[in-house]
Formats: C-alpha cells, sequence, structure tokens
C-alpha cells in the first residue's frame, strides 16, 4: 500500500546557525580567530567563501608584520583595499585597547597614557584599574558613564570585578569634561567611602584620578588619600604607618598593597 506524504506537513529544518548569531547568543569570547576576521570581512566571494577566504587571512597576519600587514593581504584574491584597511585597523585597535595588560604602574602619572581617551568624552566616565600584588595592571573597566558633570557610582560595582579578579589594590579615576581637574566635595566623599570598603574586602585604594584635557589630578600626590594624616598615631605601629605613608606620597610612588 502506497502511502501519500504531505511535504508542507514535514516539520521545517532549521539552518544552522551562522557566527553572527552564535556571537550575539554567546559574547564576542566565542568565535575563534578565524570566525573574527569572518565578522570583520563578513562575506567571501563567488570562488572563495567568507570561510576560506578568512583563513588565508589568518596566514597572512601570521606571517606579516605591521609594516607590511595591509600590502600583504592585498595580494589575496578576493580583498581590496577596503577589506585590507579594515582588518588591520581592527587589529590596532585591539592593539591600543589591550596594551594596559600587565603593565607595572608605579606612580599615578604612568597610568594616564592607558587613560588619556577618556579626556575627549564630553561626560563624565567613573573608571576602575585593577592590580595585582606587584602592581600590574590586571583590567581596566569602566564603572558607570553619568552627565557632563556627574558619574554615580556604587562602591559594590566598583569592587565586584576586582574581588573577582583576586586583584590586590584599584586605582579609580574619572575624567572632568570641563573645568579644571578639582576635586569636589562629592569627589571626596566618593573616594572616602570606596576606601574603607576596599579596605574591609583586603583591597588597597592606591588613588582616585582625576582626567582632564590639560592634565590630571591625584588624590596620593595632593595628600588627600588619607584623611587621618593630621591625627596623633595611637600606637608605635600607627606612628611607622604615618612616617611610611609620608615618605611615599613624597616620592608620588603608589605605596604596596596590602
Amino acid at each position: 500500500m502506497e502511502m501519500e506524504v504531505n511535504l508542507f506537513a514535514l516539520p521545517e529544518v532549521k539552518a544552522k546557525p551562522d557566527i553572527r548569531e552564535l556571537t550575539k547568543l554567546n559574547g564576542m569570547s566565542y568565535p575563534s580567530d578565524e570566525e573574527l576576521i569572518m565578522l570583520i570581512i563578513n562575506k567571501g566571494t563567488r570562488d572563495c567563501p567568507v570561510e576560506k577566504l578568512a583563513r588565508k587571512i589568518m596566514r597572512c597576519i601570521n606571517s606579516s608584520n605591521q609594516e607590511n600587514l595591509v600590502q600583504n593581504l592585498m595580494t589575496i584574491n578576493g580583498i581590496g583595499e577596503t577589506k585590507a584597511l579594515s582588518v588591520a585597523a581592527a587589529l590596532e585597535l585591539g592593539r591600543r585597547r589591550t596594551s594596559f595588560y600587565k603593565a607595572t604602574i608605579n606612580r599615578p602619572s604612568e597610568l594616564i597614557p592607558y587613560l588619556k581617551h577618556y579626556t575627549m568624552e564630553p561626560t563624565e566616565h567613573f573608571i576602575v584599574a585593577s592590580l595585582n600584588g606587584a602592581h600590574e595592571i590586571l583590567n581596566i573597566r569602566v564603572i558607570s558613564v553619568g552627565t557632563p558633570n556627574r558619574t554615580m557610582v556604587h562602591p559594590r560595582e566598583v569592587l565586584a570585578d576586582p574581588v573577582a579578579e583576586h586583584a590586590a589594590g584599584i586605582i579609580c579615576c574619572h575624567n572632568h569634561p570641563y573645568g579644571p581637574c578639582i576635586p569636589s566635595i562629592a569627589d571626596m566623599n566618593t573616594t572616602k567611602l570606596l576606601k574603607e570598603a576596599s579596605s574591609v574586602l583586603g583591597i588597597t585604594l592606591l588613588d582616585h584620578i582625576i582626567l582632564g584635557k590639560e592634565g590630571y589630578f591625584s588624590f596620593l600626590e595632593h595628600d588627600l588619600l588619607h584623611g587621618d594624616s593630621d591625627s596623633e598615631p595611637n600606637s608605635e605601629k600607627e606612628s611607622e604607618e604615618k612616617k611610611t605613608a609620608q615618605e611615599i606620597r613624597k616620592t608620588n610612588v603608589l605605596p604596596c598593597c596590602t
């Protein structure tokens, strides 16, 4: 007996999700290097599908220097000037935004090159740099974005990631889009609150830096990080700690993470 098959009643077979859908679902850490290239170039050619073209580009990247990368990419069939520049620009942007990793920070001024691009922002950004016990940068994160003259932060938001990273210390920063790099009363109160909260968690607040177009302001360098520096020490240990803190501020060297 023959059976009639209704083709329209068969369940629809879904196409395999492409890399764009998988990346949106799983985050930017999901794609492989070749798949990241696929996202950049978007499509291949009639004779060379995007997967194969991405493999060729990766081989070219691995065998090229920064100076000749664009020229070498343009020798690949299907890669013109626009795509070659797009790939090179993506690599350069990644290099610039991750150049801080494992950089050692001994003085507040040494962190400024990794943050100076925030001085061009029209609104206040509150940023936290996490450091390990050797003062190497673990990460730099934007905690909040506010208005041209204000941004709100909470110790929970500031300290959550440094705790997860087992950071020994943090440097807090925020930009002043307009006007001089002078701390407000709110800035000073926020610094005091963050210092107390980080101390409870065993993380040292090493400095709070205010960034401006004309320069920067360091709480450490201006002796504002230790609000009780003028009080009399209650013990020999406190006297020694006070003396050490004063010596640190004279040299503008970041203190050791406790």
